[in-house]
């Protein structure tokens, strides 16, 4: 019959694993988090100001056309300007188009957020599962034999969960090209 001498390091190991596998996990979801944060502002950040230079393009547009209609002729600079903002209206949309395809990089951090939050979550459900069917009148030896087999499957999720989550999302900032989107 095992004694507490038998017990206690088996217990510590388990509780140690648990603690480090959740700790592991968490820290996992609280980058994804902040990198999704960083993403996301800066995707905003360059959305509104595209969406503010297209405003302006327009404005000055609508400014020559009142001009034209009323019968007045425009500076050469306007004319000039007003050859230009084709394309430059054509390049901050293609900023905007950018910045919003940034989505499929945070749907992926918030997947992989998700799927860690689970398997933390399915991994505690296991440990509560096995430890529930821990009979009070259990003997030493039995109890060595759950602590192990709670140990080993926790082990296993954890190889399991970091296998699936393997590929990672590296793109911090929406200038750096780390990852194709399409």
């Amino acid at each position: 019959m095992a004694n507490s001498k038998e017990l206690a390091p088996r217990l510590k190991d388990l509780l140690s694993g648990v603690s480090n596998y959740g700790n592991q996990h968490l820290l996992e979801v609280e980058v994804d988090l902040i990198q999704t944060t960083a993403l996301l502002g800066a995707a905003i950040d360059k959305l509104l100001t595209s969406f503010i230079a297209i405003h302006e393009a327009v404005n000055f547009q609508q400014e020559a056309v009142n001009l034209l209609i009323s019968g007045k002729q425009p500076s050469v600079e306007d004319i000039e300007r007003l050859k230009n903002i084709q394309s430059e209206v054509g390049r901050h949309v293609n900023t905007a188009v950018t910045s919003m395809q940034f989505q499929d990089l945070t749907n992926q951090l918030i997947g992989r957020t998700v799927k860690r939050v689970a398997g933390l979550r399915d991994a505690l459900d296991s440990l509560g599962n096995t430890g529930a069917q821990m009979l009070p009148e259990s003997g030493g030896e039995e109890i060595i034999a759950f602590l192990s087999e709670i140990n080993n499957a926790l082990v296993a999720q954890s190889l399991e969960l970091e296998g699936a989550l393997r590929i990672v999302v590296s793109q911090s900032k929406m200038d750096s090209g780390d990852i194709e989107l399409f």
